[in-house]
């Protein structure tokens, strides 16, 4: 019985130091959940006049630039998908992995090869694994996300939808990401950068306040040095303010989503020591039972043997 009280106080230590560890991580994934959120909130803004600028331009002349122009039969499609260098996180970055396997497999059905960019070592490590094809792919930084992070990851996207497809280029460009909604709710979500949707880009940035402003009535303006170098500088602004938005809630996501997860897992060691030393008292019990019989036992035969010897 001792072994077996030994094997639980073990136990009972080891789970211990396991919750302590647990919690601190949950206590620091809650700190920078806050963090996180006024970053997003703070580029919202930034995000929404972009996109408002870039929807006047498109909307006030007539010139057909590759990145506002829907291609008649697109051929090759570029998907973004952003997941998290760290673990810990419950199913966080295997969820966008599905939603990412979903639109790939939509965009196949509709006749186009997708080229897939990748944002994290999570999302690297399943497509390295089953050792799919990755054109390009970024790492180190999904916890917190800078603009010059957004920049890198949008340079080539870029340059591949300016680029014919006949040189590698891509018509269209998609990207994958965990939306931040609440502190429990975190949804993957899809959503196409490029060719500009008119009809879609404010409502897709600001939501139903951006929604409000679609029917507003646009001033007209005069282009210098013309229209197409307008949108040449600012719909690659554009990109890489979605991008960094996305990058932003994706780091709020994983942050809530470690924090959600370190508090099963204290819960959990909480419930398991509990158990652990019930049992644990169970032994010591038993234990103390058996020393108490084999005394009185003792006791009883040394009477005997005493009352034996006396006749």
């Amino acid at each position: 019985m001792g072994a077996q009280l030994r094997v639980y106080k073990r136990r009972i230590k080891s789970v211990t130091a396991t919750k302590k560890i647990t919690k601190a991580m949950e206590m620091i994934a809650a700190s920078r959940i806050v963090k996180a959120q006024r970053r997003v909130t703070a580029s919202t803004p930034y995000a929404t006049e972009l996109t408002r600028a870039v929807t006047a331009v498109a909307t006030g002349s007539n010139t057909k630039h590759p990145l506002t122009t829907e291609v008649e039969a697109p051929v090759r499609a570029a998907v973004l998908l952003i997941t998290s260098d760290r673990g810990l996180a419950g199913g966080y970055s295997s969820n966008a992995i599905k939603a990412a396997e979903r639109l790939t497999e939509r965009l196949r059905s509709e006749g186009k090869e997708v080229d897939t960019y990748i944002v994290g070592r999570k999302g690297v490590a399943y497509y390295g694994f089953r050792e799919r094809t990755i054109t390009d792919s970024w790492t180190g930084f999904t916890d917190s996300p800078t603009y010059a992070d957004a920049k890198d990851v949008a340079g080539p996207l870029i340059e591949a939808v300016q680029r014919d497809t006949a040189d590698g280029g891509v018509d269209e460009l998609h990207i994958v990401f965990t939306e931040f909604i609440s502190m429990l709710t975190q949804t993957p979500v899809e959503s196409r950068l490029l060719p500009l949707s008119l009809d879609d880009t404010a409502e897709d940035v600001d939501g139903e306040a951006g929604a409000a402003k679609k029917d507003e009535i646009l001033p007209l303006f005069d282009f210098e040095p013309s229209a197409e170098d307008v949108l040449d500088a600012l719909l690659p602004r554009y990109v890489e303010s979605r991008i960094y938005n996305a990058l932003l809630q994706a780091a709020a996501s994983k942050h809530a989503a470690t924090r959600r997860a370190m508090k099963s897992a204290t819960d959990n060691a909480g419930d398991l020591i509990k158990s652990l030393s019930r049992l644990a008292n169970a032994a010591r019990q038993a234990e103390i039972t058996q020393e108490i019989s084999e005394i009185v036992g003792g006791s009883s035969a040394l009477a005997d043997a005493t009352a034996g010897s006396e006749k």
